[in-house]
C-alpha cells in the first residue's frame, strides 16, 4: 500500500506553509515542543497499560508530589522517556539512526527500570509475545534490525511517510528488545519526521484499538495501509496545530467554534478526526484556530 497523490499534495502544501511561518520562530516552536512533552509521554506510556493519567505524568515531570501511591518504576518510565524525546530533539542534527543509537536510548529509557535488559537486544532464550505474535528468535534480531535500517536508508524510491510507516510495522514485529519496544518505535518515528523537516506527533492512547490493529494486518498480510494512514493523521494534526500558533490565530476549543458553524460539534469532530478541518487536541481536547 502506499499513501495516495491527494494525500502526498496536501502534506506538501502543509509542509510549506509550516515552513514559511516557521522562519524566525524557532523559539515558539520550542516552547510548542515543551508544552506537549507531557502529553506525548502519557500518551505513549498509555498504549502501554501505563496507569498514570496526563496530570499525573505532568506533575512528575515538573518534579512535584503526585497525590496517590505510584510504583517507582512507572515514575521511572515517564522521567527516562522525556529525557528521551528531548534527547533526541536536542541531538537531531548530530544522531543518525543507527543501531548503536538505538541502543543508547533504549539504555536511557530502562535505566533504574531493568538495568539488566539496558541497552541490548534480546539474548538466547529471551523470546517474547504481543498477542497471538511472538517475536523472532534472539538470534536473528541483531541481524533483522541493521537490515530494516538499511532498506530504510537505501529505499529511495518510495514515499518519506510509506517508509516510516513500514519501518515502525517491522521494528515492533522484530520486538528488538525484552520492554521497551512500542515506546522507542514512536520515538523513532519522530527522529524520522524530524529528519525530513517534520514536526513531532503524537500517536493516542485513544487511538491504540486501530493502532494495534495494523500490526495484526501487517503481520497477516503485509498491508501498511493503515498505519500510513495513523501517522499521517498524526501528522496533519500536528501540522495544523503549529500552523495555528506561527500565524498567530485565535486557539479556541471546536465546541466554542461550534457556536457560530453551522454544522453541530459532532460533525465537527468528525471531521477533525478525518482532519478535513484543521483542528488539533491539546490535553485530549479539541481546539482550533481561527484569524484574529
Amino acid at each position: 500500500m502506499a499513501t495516495s497523490n491527494h494525500v502526498r499534495e496536501r502534506i506538501k502544501i502543509l509542509s510549506a506553509e509550516y515552513n514559511r511561518f516557521s522562519t524566525g520562530k524557532g523559539s515558539l516552536l520550542k516552547i510548542i515542543n515543551e508544552a506537549e512533552l507531557s502529553e506525548s509521554v502519557f500518551n505513549s506510556n498509555a498504549i502501554e497499560n501505563s496507569t498514570l493519567t496526563l496530570k499525573e505524568t505532568e506533575k512528575i515531570l515538573l518534579d512535584k508530589e503526585v497525590s496517590r501511591n505510584v510504583s517507582v518504576w512507572e515514575i521511572f518510565e515517564a522521567k527516562n522517556l522525556a529525557r528521551v524525546m528531548e534527547y533526541f530533539e536536542l541531538k537531531r542534527n548530530e544522531l543518525s539512526l543507527t543501531s548503536e543509537t538505538i541502543l543508547l536510548v533504549h539504555k536511557m529509557l530502562i535505566e533504574n527500570i531493568d538495568d539488566n535488559i539496558a541497552g541490548r537486544f534480546r539474548m538466547k532464550n529471551e523470546y517474547v509475545r504481543v498477542g497471538s505474535h511472538i517475536g523472532p528468535a534472539p538470534e536473528h534480531v541483531e541481524r533483522m534490525v541493521d537490515a530494516i535500517l538499511s532498506e530504510y536508508e537505501s529505499n529511495i524510491n518510495d514515499y518519506p511517510i510509506d517508509k516510516i510507516a513500514k519501518f515502525h510495522l517491522d521494528f515492533e514485529t522484530i520486538h528488538p528488545f525484552l520492554d521497551g519496544n512500542g515506546r522507542i518505535g514512536r520515538v523513532i518515528v519522530n527522529f524520522q519526521l524530524n529528519k525530513l523537516g517534520f514536526p513531532n506527533l503524537i500517536i493516542r492512547n485513544k487511538e491504540k484499538k486501530i493502532y494495534y490493529q495494523s500490526f495484526r494486518e501487517y503481520n497477516d498480510s503485509k498491508n501498511t495501509k493503515t498505519m500510513e494512514k495513523i501517522i499521517v493523521l498524526a501528522l496533519f494534526e500536528s501540522l495544523h496545530k503549529r500552523i495555528s500558533y506561527l500565524k498567530g490565530e485565535l486557539i479556541i476549543y471546536l465546541s466554542e467554534y461550534a457556536k457560530s458553524s453551522e454544522k453541530s460539534l459532532n460533525s465537527l469532530i468528525n471531521l477533525a478526526r478525518r482532519q478535513t478541518i484543521p483542528a488539533f487536541r491539546e490535553r485530549g481536547v479539541w481546539k482550533i484556530g481561527v484569524g484574529v
